[in-house]
């Protein structure tokens, strides 16, 4: 990979840092391919646990880099964070402005600098925001923030951004990453990875689902679980009074599901 995206691999934890530091991490489209190549790596393999993106310093990502056009930019992230079947956690060190916000607000947890520039300022440059900004924004903050923060284009800090719940903490700067670190940690060493990739994936689904179907998911998918290498170890931990040793597979233990449209409930294979 270029110097655009650093990618560093180690005890289950994969760091992603977006890496034009002079242009404050202006997202290109080379950056956007080198992200989805890294975040399919992510999905793929089990000996990655969990995710972390941030910035090299001073910013998290300013936005979009304007010598190209922003739509352009944002559609290439494939996958989105969010169907990334680890958790995957913001560690947004610094501003983020535009695509930048867009990319965070698509990942399972955001830590915030406390005292960086945050917006979607798309439309005071005559454009949409992007990134599925309409799709995850109003579901993290509500509709009246959303619109608030959309048809304004205003920008705020980390305070108002944990204030609103768009922020799971927010921090001073330099105490960012290792926060998202700690967390990254803790869920390699204490959580089952299957039933954390499926909550991550339901969590997200659920959102268009009904409740009914969330329900049969929710049991569906337990029976699943309980069938897997880790619902073994988790029964024989339990029983020896033991912290678990997980080793099941995602990649390998997925389940296959069908939630479309005007089905009457999920199908799990």
């Amino acid at each position: 990979m270029s110097s655009e995206l650093l990618v560093d691999v180690s005890a289950g934890i994969a760091v992603l840092t977006l890496n034009r530091p002079a242009q404050q991490n202006a997202f290109t489209p080379a950056m956007a391919a080198e992200l989805s190549a890294a975040l399919h790596r992510c999905d793929a393999e089990d000996a990655i646990r969990a995710v972390v993106i941030t910035g090299t310093p001073p910013a998290f990502c300013a936005g979009a880099d304007l010598s190209h056009r922003t739509g352009e930019v944002s559609a290439t992230i494939d996958p989105p964070p969010w169907q990334v079947r680890k958790p995957v956690i913001a560690a947004v060190n610094g501003h983020a402005v535009g695509i930048g916000l867009a990319l965070a607000l698509q990942c399972d947890l955001r830590y915030m600098a406390r005292d960086a520039v945050y917006g979607l300022n798309q439309v005071r440059r005559g454009v949409l925001a992007d990134g599925y900004a309409h799709w995850t924004l109003p579901r993290l903050v509500g509709m009246a923030n959303a619109a608030d923060i959309m048809l304004t284009g205003r920008t705020f800090d980390g305070e108002e951004a944990k204030a609103m719940g768009l922020a799971n903490s927010c921090l001073n700067g330099a105490e960012v990453l290792p926060t998202a670190l700690a967390v990254a940690h803790d869920l390699v060493n204490g959580s089952a990875p299957l039933p954390v990739a499926l909550t991550k994936r339901l969590m997200w689904e659920g959102l268009g689902m009904s409740p009914t179907m969330v329900g049969q998911l929710e049991t569906d998918l337990n029976q699943h679980v309980g069938k897997s290498i880790d619902g073994g170890e988790a029964m024989a931990a339990f029983r020896d009074r033991r912290q678990p040793n997980w080793t099941g597979s995602v990649s390998t233990e997925w389940p296959a599901w069908d939630t479309k449209p005007g089905a009457e409930r999920p199908v799990l294979d």
